[in-house]
């Protein structure tokens, strides 16, 4: 099952998070110190740990400022649910409970699971009890008696009305007259004892509530959580490690506990007496580890992490001498020739290193995982930043859903940012909130995400010889989604790869933007067309900075003197897009006169204007939702818009 949102409540400085999606791949988090990221990630972590060493404290983990105001007023905190996770069921998922309880019995692919702060795991699923009645009545002959059973609307219901058959059928006979086990094959008793038979192998004795937790509890992901105090250990006693309750261990000596567990398939290998069969396995185990590191890891490639074992003697209470094998963990580097304990290496190489061992006892285990990484890379420069965003990308998305936290604009992707979730912590009345919206969120929380962005258009300036500028982020947003989308389409173009869109900020920047890249550069300008032109575009083109063959207007596709990038969209597709993001109900009927849909709307609303941006931001969130019903006429006006930018970038190449 894939995780889909999450709700966290009374939780630390979560009053109530809202409903928080998560996407299928990749989920980031991004916020100020402080804010609630964290916290977050310990919530969802405490619903289904892959490591027993957490669990839910009131003492530590509920709001300190309304504790006892709720104790007082008589709210049992301990059946308080400060984590509830929704999650969608898979095919696979729902085949083996409709295995179980029978064909169709699941009447909704989303499954809600929700921990109390006493530890009790609550399920919510829809299921249709009537089917699971019938699935139990069609394991025998369905008899005149078996058909009344039929009407039952209750698996207790059904119980009931099988033991009155039961009751029955003890009443009627006598003891004299009641036939050996061998010898009521066909009778009615033998079918209500292969029906109770049927009932428990359903059920097992549990309630259908019950029955279905416990199935749907063996397909409920475990989350892996790992921050920079799960790094491995520079040493640490195998003995111990291995045997010691895992409860009683640190996450350090846990992630230590996943790398022994690598190497000790059983005890042949790290508990042998032979120190050169221990050494040589655990130098095997090292170095497919540091192998993988490296597939990710330019900052310096000739590292390798060298293990070793180390015997100490120790003296107990009574005077007793024994031998321990201690675990020593040192890195090797080629460049220095030089070798330090592990603990005194590069800190960014010890954290990649030591997650990988944590995520060996997953990887290719049979049951689905979460990775839940708090600030991942925190250490690293820029550049291995990003080589860890690409591991992300290339080795675990692939594998199971990433949710991590960030407040580094390098660990955010520019080209994907439906994936973050913004947290702000809004004080105690409200608690910490996550949200989609950029635009009603404090701007030391967008700093990640300002920074990602001009780190992207820098980037671009010097790297892409083709660019396409734009007004605002909207354009961008309405050019790269449909393009996708024609992209699946049959006779449709899609914008050539070779471009990249650069949105600038507004029209009025556009002269200056231009102006500062100088003429070294293929650029494009895409603009709204307005009565009277824009004089300052015009400008440019007088004083040779750009051709006018080089500006493209929307009106040009529309054969309109005014035209915005929204009047690209079918009327009635745009006041989709319109009504979604403001939750309004608004028809074409509405609309009037020949200027652009966003005057013809505002002038409908008795308004001067609206934020442009939320129905492109509505459009990002909702995408797959909007883009099969999406009218001809909005297919068409995109398909001519990017041929004729497809053509201008064709002349490029030509000069």
């Amino acid at each position: 099952m894939k995780l889909k949102k999450v709700r966290i409540c009374k939780f630390r400085n979560f009053l109530d998070s809202g409903e928080v999606p998560i996407e299928p791949d990749i989920t980031c988090l991004v916020g100020k110190n402080e804010s609630g990221k964290t916290a977050l990630l310990h919530a969802v972590y405490r619903l289904n740990p892959s490591r027993p060493n957490v669990q839910f404290s009131i003492i530590d983990h509920y709001p300190a400022w309304i504790e006892k105001r709720d104790g007082l007023s008589g709210i049992d905190l301990d059946q308080v649910a400060p984590i509830v996770c929704t999650f969608e069921l898979e095919d696979v998922d729902i085949k083996k409970l409709e295995d179980r309880f029978g064909p169709k019995s699941i009447k909704s692919t989303e499954i809600s699971f929700e921990r109390h702060y006493n530890g009790e795991l609550v399920c919510q699923i829809d299921i249709d009890e009537k089917i699971v009645i019938s699935y139990i009545l069609d394991s025998v002959d369905r008899t005149p008696e078996i058909k009344n059973l039929s009407e039952a609307s209750t698996i207790d219901d059904l119980d009931q009305a099988i033991s009155d058959l039961e009751s029955s059928q003890k009443g009627e006979a006598s003891d004299d007259t009641i036939p050996e086990s061998d010898e009521i094959e066909g009778t009615l008793t033998q079918t209500l004892v292969s029906l109770r038979k049927s009932v428990n192998s359903i059920l097992g004795g549990k309630s259908l509530v019950e029955a279905v937790t416990d199935s749907a509890q063996q397909l409920l992901p475990k989350f892996l959580y790992f921050d920079e105090y799960s790094k491995l250990p520079y040493s640490c006693e195998i003995q111990r490690i291995l045997k010691t309750d895992q409860k009683e261990l640190s996450d350090s000596e846990l992630t230590a506990r996943a790398l022994l567990n690598m190497a000790a398939a059983d005890d042949d290998y790290l508990l042998n007496p032979d120190y050169e069969r221990r050494k040589r396995e655990l130098e095997n185990v090292a170095n497919t580890l540091t192998s993988d590191v490296l597939k990710y890891w330019s900052q310096n490639p000739e590292l390798r992490v060298q293990p070793d074992i180390n015997q100490k003697t120790v003296e107990d209470t009574q005077g007793q001498h024994s031998v321990l094998d201690e675990l020593k963990l040192r890195i090797w580097d080629q460049r220095h020739s030089l070798s330090l304990p592990f603990d005194e290496h590069s800190s960014g190489f010890r954290w990649f290193f030591s997650f990988l061992a944590a995520f060996s006892e997953h990887e290719y285990a049979q049951e689905s995982i979460v990775i839940l990484l708090d600030e991942p890379a925190l250490n690293l420069h820029a550049r291995a930043q990003a080589d860890f965003l690409h591991f992300i990308e290339d080795r675990l998305a692939p594998k199971c859903q990433v949710v991590y936290t960030t407040h580094s604009p390098f660990m955010i992707q520019p080209g994907f940012l439906h994936r973050v979730r913004l947290i702000e912590d809004q004080g105690q009345d409200t608690g910490a909130k996550v949200t989609l919206d950029v635009l009603s969120t404090d701007p030391d929380t967008l700093f990640p995400l300002q920074g990602a962005l001009g780190y992207d258009i820098a980037q671009n300036l010097f790297i892409a010889p083709n660019n396409l500028v734009v007004e605002g982020t909207s354009d961008f947003t309405y050019l790269d989604l449909i393009s996708r989308h024609l992209e699946s389409l049959t006779g449709c173009t899609p914008l050539d790869d070779a471009w990249t869109i650069l949105p600038v900020g507004g029209v009025d920047l556009i002269p200056t933007f231009i102006a500062l890249l100088g003429t070294h550069l293929n650029l494009g300008v895409l603009i709204d067309s307005k009565k009277g032109g824009t004089q300052k575009i015009s400008r440019l083109v007088e004083r040779g900075y750009i051709t006018i063959n080089n500006i493209v207007t929307i009106g040009q596709i529309l054969d309109r003197s005014q035209a915005d990038i929204e009047d690209l969209f079918h009327p009635q597709d745009y006041l989709n897009l319109y009504n979604g993001a403001f939750g309004k109900k608004l028809s074409a009927s509405v609309l009037n006169g020949d200027d652009p849909i966003v005057k013809q709307i505002a002038r409908a609303e008795g308004i001067d204007s609206f934020d442009h941006g939320k129905p492109a931001d509505f459009l990002l969130r909702n995408r797959d939702a909007i883009f099969p019903n999406l009218d001809q006429e909005t297919i068409d006006n995109f398909d001519s818009l990017f041929n004729i930018l497809n053509s201008l970038l064709a002349s490029f190449e030509k000069t």
